[in-house]
Parts: structure tokens; sequence; C-alpha cells
């Protein structure tokens, strides 16, 4: 087995764990009592993790908050070079607009100030390439979800 065949392995592995142990969790009734929108967005993180895992990105946070700020950051990861703040959108049908289009301007304007409040964290931020993406998960009954990634969806302006 090469290298990367045992990570995909590996990766596969935990998430599959993560899936087995939240099953039985609510099964066991040891889950808190959550929102059915929360728990959609929640799965629909993990869902794109996990994608964005696959496809090479170093996540190095997850729902990322500051002190000084209102909001979260769904995913920060490293794709090569380019930090990336990621957004995700999760739905369980495709019937009204599609998920990407609730980033909207007021959603943008705010991921900016979290990019800017995480950058301010880091040596030498002004050298980091960075770039916003945008990952849509349809999850619809009982098919697998379905994923699309959209790199660089807007810019800082």
């Amino acid at each position: 087995m090469s290298l990367s065949s045992i990570a995909r392995l590996r990766l596969r592995l935990f998430e599959q764990s993560l899936h087995t142990l939240d099953r039985l969790a609510t099964r066991l009734g040891r889950t808190q009592p959550t929102a059915p929108h929360l728990a959609t967005g929640v799965l629909g993180e993990r869902i794109a993790y996990f994608h964005l895992r696959r496809l090479g990105y170093t996540v190095v946070a997850r729902r990322w908050r500051s002190a000084r700020l209102r909001g979260d950051m769904d995913l920060i990861a490293w794709e090569n070079d380019w930090l990336c703040f990621i957004e995700v959108k999760t739905r369980t049908s495709h019937a009204v607009e599609p998920a990407e289009a609730a980033v909207d301007a007021d959603k943008r304007t705010m991921l900016r100030r979290m990019a800017r409040e995480y950058l301010r964290l880091l040596d030498e931020p002004e050298k980091i390439p960075v770039r916003f993406d945008v990952v849509s998960v349809y999850c619809e009954g009982d098919a697998a979800p379905q994923i699309e990634l959209f790199r660089g969806a807007f810019g800082w302006k």
C-alpha cells in the first residue's frame, strides 16, 4: 500500500467511526436536543471537512470564533500555499435557491472581517495568499451527499 492510500484509508475509517459514534450517541439518548436546521448545518460541515481533506486541504480550524466579532468561520484550511476561509452551506433539497447563493453581501462582509481577525494572529500575514471558498452540500434523503466546491467564490472587495 502506498502512503497516500494508507492516508485515504485512515481518513475513511475516521469518518465512518465518527458517523457510527454519532448514531450510537443518538440511539442511547446521549445527545443534546438540537434544532433540525442546526443539526443539518453541523452534518454539512462534517461532510465538507472530509471532502476537503480528500482533495488535499489541511484544515487548521473548524467553527473558528473571535472574541471581538460576532459569527464564526466554518473552516479554515491550507490548500498548498493558499490560506482558505471556507463557508459551508447545507441544504436538504434543491427546491429552493442554490446553497451557495445564501452567501450574500452581508455574509461576505462578516467573513472578510473574520478573516482579517484571524490573519492578525499570524506572522507576516501580508505575505500569505488568501482565498474565500464556498462549499455547497446537499443531503437529500438517503442519497449520497452532493458536494460542490467554489474556489475563490469571492474576494476582499
